[in-house]
């Protein structure tokens, strides 16, 4: 693979969350891959490999997002027609990037399913060669240099924690690391909606798992990989999950405390060692793959609002006072007297739970901690405010 197709991520500890966890953790960057996620490392590893025939006949994936800016990055070094079909609900932003590498971008089906069904047969009847996304060795093999990566920074490693969407990423570390070290301990996550490889692994063969739902779209895989999967089985030591509640908040962490911005699916091994932190061994030496950083404006928008509220910091609060002039001035001044800052204020005299005479007020809070709005609330019982807090 040509190094100046790539990165070299470097392998670093966060204090942070070392200490959070109360091991050495240390995070792999990949968010700060070219094109911004691993993917184009398995990309043009296949991509290098083709005959200069398949070269000229052009490629084609499907992708929602970062397989195609890996496949289209990929095609644009060997000046290479691409085309990548997306489902037609793929980020806006993430279309506009994949174009942005000069692929031909073609808007087929509602889901990942269906735009890999169309991309195959746009394969056969054109004489284009198919991407995958995972299933290929030479896929594998090119997301299993992250894994050498690893390893050449950090020699004493315990275990390395990978997001595990079609299985690529972890089938290639997972060979790649324990050719050097067998001891090391490999363990995927997935999004507790989409538990499609840890459902396969458990009953012995490939296992579809049924629509659901996770921010992680990364991982949300319904059937995973025959090769991964068939590695994995070999190579990988233990298959977790994480909620989508988990992921917002190290999302949120990763941003305000380490400056890192990643999409869901990237912060999914960090954020089951955060939620599972008590249950953790001590003072080992951990990896944490984050595996991307594509992540949409206003999903970020969504998940520092999220993650302020579930770190306490931010609060959200229902209150019906007489329709009277002065009386939410008196509550404004009990709150700013409690050095809260007000974010938003929003009337409501109309709905039908409001009763006549009176007006709802909703109001956003931001707090300095979660004992604050201890403080806040104390405040208002101590003045018969009546309050509703909104979840």
């Amino acid at each position: 693979m040509p190094k100046s197709a790539i990165r070299k991520i470097d392998l670093i500890r966060s204090n942070t969350f070392s200490e959070m966890c109360r091991n050495h953790i240390f995070l792999k960057l990949e968010c700060y891959q070219k094109t911004g996620s691993f993917k184009v490392r398995g990309a043009v590893a296949m991509i290098e490999g083709l005959s200069n025939e398949e070269k000229r006949n052009g490629v084609i994936a499907a992708s929602a997002g970062n397989h195609a800016q890996g496949v289209a990055y990929a095609s644009s070094m060997n000046s290479m027609v691409c085309t990548i079909v997306m489902p037609k609900n793929a980020s806006p932003a993430k279309i506009a990037a994949t174009k942005s590498y000069g692929a031909k971008v073609i808007l087929e089906g509602n889901n990942y399913d269906e735009s890999s069904k169309y991309a195959h047969q746009i394969a056969e009847s054109e004489g284009k060669t198919l991407i995958p996304a995972f299933d290929h060795p030479d896929i594998i093999a090119g997301q299993g240099t992250v894994g050498l990566e690893i390893l050449e920074d950090l020699k004493d490693i315990d275990e390395i924690y990978v997001p595990i969407g079609g299985g690529g990423l972890i089938a290639g570390t997972a060979i790649a690391a324990k050719s050097i070290n067998p001891k090391i301990r490999i363990i995927g996550v997935e999004s507790v909606a989409f538990p499609s490889m840890k459902k396969s692994v458990k009953i012995g063969k490939i296992s579809n798992v049924q629509e659901g739902y996770t921010i992680a779209d990364g991982i949300s895989v319904k059937t995973p990989g025959k090769l991964p999967f068939k590695l994995i089985q070999n190579y990988v030591d233990d298959i977790v999950v994480v909620d989508d509640l988990s992921i917002v908040k190290t999302m949120f962490l990763l941003m305000e405390r380490a400056k890192i911005v990643t999409e869901p699916a990237g912060a999914a091994s960090l954020a089951y060692l955060i939620s599972n932190r008590k249950r953790l061994s001590r003072n080992k030496n951990i990896v944490s793959i984050l595996s991307g950083g594509n992540v949409d404006m206003y999903l970020l928008g969504q998940v520092v609002a999220k993650g302020l509220m579930q770190t306490g910091r931010m609060i959200k609060i229902f209150i019906e006072l007489t329709d009277k002039p002065g009386a939410l001035k008196n509550i404004v001044d009990e709150i700013t007297n409690a050095n809260v800052n007000i974010v938003e204020v929003v009337h409501d005299r109309l709905s039908s739970n409001i009763s006549a005479g009176t007006a709802g007020v909703y109001l956003s809070l931001e707090l300095e901690n979660k004992e604050q709005s201890q403080i806040l609330i104390k405040l208002f019982d101590k003045h018969q405010i009546k309050y509703k807090l909104i979840k």
